[in-house]
């Protein structure tokens, strides 16, 4: 039973079975034993903190060795018997007075198991403070901001106190009993609690008072006497305004009468200025009359053959101390040029010869936006910001007629129709699209379709239709003399377009649209978009550019944001030519219908520019 023992202690002791010699013939001899122990005692040493001399001086200093320590290592004797000392498995053991016996509860815990003592249930905590823990913060806590305890309280009525809290500032106390509720039982504003009576946000407070009772209305079948749901209240007073209010009143219309009189009032004085010598030459004739001493011919009907591109300056037209808003030249034969301005004034100049300003037109208050010759040229429409449509006679300079609806006219035009050139159309400012009549000098017809002041007016179709564009950002298109448009153009994709000219052909509208680019819609039936004719690359956005086209097809001229000429290829669409025209706003480009390549260009420093 020892041997065993034996060896596994030795080897636990980091021996070797080899280290130990065998027995000489199946016995110990004392200097085998008093070898091992020695070794056992050397081993036990602190050999970390002790030199080695130290140990081999120790080991000599063995104290005379006791069987009973050693009776474990000794094999057993045959015939021998030994008796088992008594061990004992729990020692006294010395207890230090500062431990503290006794059973201690975790403080998280929910529920106890056994009955501990109130001083075990309410013992201190065990073990070292945080020192960086506030008093708040060391407190027991369950959530956020602090310890709840679970109430016994109905879901409604917590959001009611809640919602009580609030809107009045109190609420009940929950530790009273609600059965006993006094003044004391509760919280927050108690002067509004007992004023309100403790009424929740849930209970109504006052009720409602009671409807007024109207004067019964009679019978129905009496038509007369019955007054059915029109009838009045009992307690209704008849009573008219106190004599300072009706004052006021009458001051206040008095007054809105007046400007609107002084607006309607103010027409401007119309005169006429005449810059050459004579008015007449010497065969009678004024200067309407179309020269046929120019080198082309004025009064063909067919457009030069091939058109090409303009190169250079060639003259300029000064005049206007204000920027030019529009340019048209005379009907048919373009020998003449009407230009309208910011300083109020229409010009009409000479577009051969010594290209001379010929006349001046002055009679608007304000900036002159549009203007419109008749077929024959022999009289022309303006429309300015002074919020009339003035009619004058392009020969003598006087003013025939003048037209308003106290609204601003942002476009004019006469009906190109030969059997109604008595009517004109005008888009204004409050979306509506007016037709007056020359002769009365009364509006015949309203368009008021559009949702936003209407920019443009162009005649299509031989004169039966015309199509407006507007701020609204679409395209209408109307029959003659009928209210109702009858094609709507607007996708989320377009841009409002506020300048729109029709190709010589009549195939084809040219709209300048905000969004830096020209469109083209069909102008025949379908007016659908034609999305291979784009012409980019100018700057135009928040400027009325007008856009035309040169006589033969071939080009597309555009003013810009920048003062530039811009000349576009109509097949390939592209920018063949730019050229800084104006310092301001190059606001409309013409170009000459019985010319190969002359274009006039209008802008906002107020000069007009021939190029060639």
């Amino acid at each position: 039973m020892h041997v065993p023992h034996n060896e596994i202690f030795l080897d636990n002791c980091g021996f070797n079975k080899a280290d130990v010699p065998p027995p000489a013939s199946g016995d110990f001899t004392t200097s085998n034993m008093s070898a091992a122990i020695t070794s056992l005692a050397s081993y036990g040493s602190d050999s970390d903190s002790e030199n080695e001399s130290e140990s081999s001086t120790s080991a000599e200093k063995v104290d005379p060795v006791d069987s009973d320590a050693t009776a474990h290592l000794k094999p057993l004797q045959p015939g021998h018997t030994m008796s088992l000392a008594v061990l004992n498995s729990a020692p006294e053991v010395a207890v230090k007075e500062a431990v503290e016996t006794g059973i201690h509860l975790d403080p998280s815990l929910k529920e106890v198991a056994y009955n501990p003592t109130y001083e075990t249930m309410f013992a201190p905590e065990f073990g070292p403070m945080n020192p960086y823990k506030s008093q708040q913060m060391a407190a027991p806590r369950n959530m956020l901001s602090g310890y709840a305890e679970p109430a016994h309280v109905n879901d409604f009525m917590f959001e009611q106190q809640r919602r009580t809290f609030s809107s009045y500032g109190y609420a009940l106390d929950p530790s009273v009993d609600t059965h006993q509720a006094s003044s004391c039982s509760y919280i927050g504003a108690v002067d509004e609690a007992e004023k309100n009576k403790g009424l929740t946000v849930f209970e109504s407070g006052q009720k409602k008072p009671e409807k007024r009772k109207k004067i019964k209305g009679g019978d129905a079948g009496e038509i007369d006497n019955f007054l059915g749901p029109w009838a009045k209240y009992i307690d209704e007073k008849d009573v008219a305004k106190t004599i300072r209010e009706q004052k006021e009143l009458d001051e206040i219309t008095a007054k809105r009468q007046k400007k609107g009189r002084n607006e309607e009032e103010a027409p401007g004085e119309e005169k006429t200025i005449l810059h050459v010598k004579d008015m007449y030459d010497y065969q009678g004739r004024s200067y309407l009359h179309v020269p046929q001493d120019v080198g082309v011919n004025l009064r063909s009907a067919d457009a030069p053959d091939k058109c090409y591109l303009p190169k250079k300056q060639i003259h300029v037209w000064s005049g206007h101390t204000k920027g030019v808003s529009a340019i048209r030249l005379y009907p048919s034969s373009g020998h003449l040029l009407l230009s309208c301005s910011m300083d109020c004034k229409i010009k009409l100049w000479e577009v051969y010869g010594e290209r001379r300003c010929l006349r001046t037109f002055i009679g608007h208050s304000k900036a002159v936006r549009d203007i419109c010759f008749n077929n024959g040229g022999t009289q022309f429409l303006s429309a300015a910001y002074d919020r009339y449509l003035k009619l004058w006679d392009s020969e003598t300079g006087q003013c025939i007629s003048r037209f308003t609806n106290r609204k601003v006219p942002y476009c004019v035009k006469f009906n190109p129709d030969e059997e109604k050139q008595n009517l004109f159309v005008a888009g204004m400012s409050d979306k509506k699209i007016v037709q007056w009549d020359i002769r009365t000098g009364e509006v015949v017809q309203e368009y008021d379709r559009h949702l936003g002041a209407v920019n443009t007016i162009t005649f299509v179709d031989e004169n039966r239709r015309f199509v407006s564009t507007s701020d609204d950002k679409s395209l209408r298109v109307w029959e003659w003399d009928i209210p109702v448009d009858f094609k709507y153009i607007a996708e989320p994709s377009m841009h409002s377009m506020p300048a729109v000219t029709l190709s010589p052909n009549g195939k084809w509208l040219a709209c300048q649209s905000m969004d830096n680019q020209i469109l083209i819609f069909g102008a025949q039936n379908r007016f659908r978009l034609n999305k291979k004719k784009i012409f980019k690359g100018h700057m135009v956005a928040g400027y009325a550019c007008q856009v035309d086209f040169s006589p033969d097809m071939s080009y597309v001229v555009s003013g810009d944001a920048d003062g530039k000429l811009n000349i576009w290829d109509w097949k390939t669409t592209k920018l063949y030519h730019r050229i800084k025209a104006h310092d301001k706003v190059c606001i409309s480009a013409l170009w000459h219908p019985h010319e190969t390549s002359k274009v006039i260009t209008c802008g906002w420093d107020g000069q007009i520019k021939l190029w060639d």
